[in-house]
């Protein structure tokens, strides 16, 4: 199945994609569904490092940076608008279960507005962060400069896997194992980094609200 969608993707980004699916994909990454962004920008980045892809490393950056702030600002003013109850009545039906809203609302309290920059570089709540700060009405433009920044310094990160991941093809010449090698060591990271700064910090302010009560 991965080999069947990274050749849809590829054919797709050679053909009539470019930068717009790019973009397109890291507005979904920010939304509501959770696609790995670590599927979209290193494949890309190689391609475009290797002359296969008429695209630059540069224009790869800003289309997802891009792309994760308008997804990013879909969550920001449906949350916003539609208000903290709703959000917690129906956001399960997409994707969005109370307690991940809970978290994340722990979250941004804890980090303020410096945490949604530091969102984009982390799982989990880095697609769910626009809704506290929807919720709380932070200033949008704030918001924006945040998300759009902490975006491109991922995109940035995930530009230089996927040259890297081009510079083991040249001497593996293996594409699903290579890719499959730094998309096992990218989930070992992120893995890492998401349970030292977000799991246990959420745990343990879940547990702390707990005892607090009655």
């Amino acid at each position: 199945m991965l080999k069947a969608l990274l050749d849809w993707y590829q054919t797709t980004l050679e053909t009539t994609g470019g930068y717009s699916l790019i973009g397109l994909l890291m507005a979904i990454e920010s939304s509501i569904v959770p696609l790995p962004s670590e599927f979209v920008i290193p494949p890309a980045a190689h391609l475009a490092y290797t002359g296969k892809l008429p695209l630059s490393l540069t224009g790869i950056v800003i289309a997802g940076a891009i792309g994760s702030w308008v997804g990013a600002t879909a969550m920001y003013w449906a949350a916003r608008w539609a208000g903290r109850p709703l959000v917690l009545r129906y956001g399960k039906y997409v994707f969005i279960p109370a307690e991940k809203v809970a978290g994340a609302e722990r979250w941004a309290a804890h980090y303020g507005a410096m945490g949604i920059f530091i969102s984009r570089l982390l799982p989990v709540v880095r697609h769910l962060i626009g809704v506290p700060a929807g919720i709380v009405r932070m200033d949008y433009w704030k918001f924006s400069l945040y998300t759009l920044v902490g975006s491109a310094v991922w995109c940035v990160v995930l530009c230089w896997v996927g040259v890297k991941m081009g510079a083991d093809l040249a001497q593996t010449e293996s594409f699903y194992r290579t890719l499959s090698k730094w998309i096992a060591l990218a989930a070992l990271v992120l893995g890492g980094l998401y349970y030292f700064f977000v799991h246990r910090h959420m745990h343990a302010a879940g547990a702390d609200d707990a005892a607090k009560k009655p």
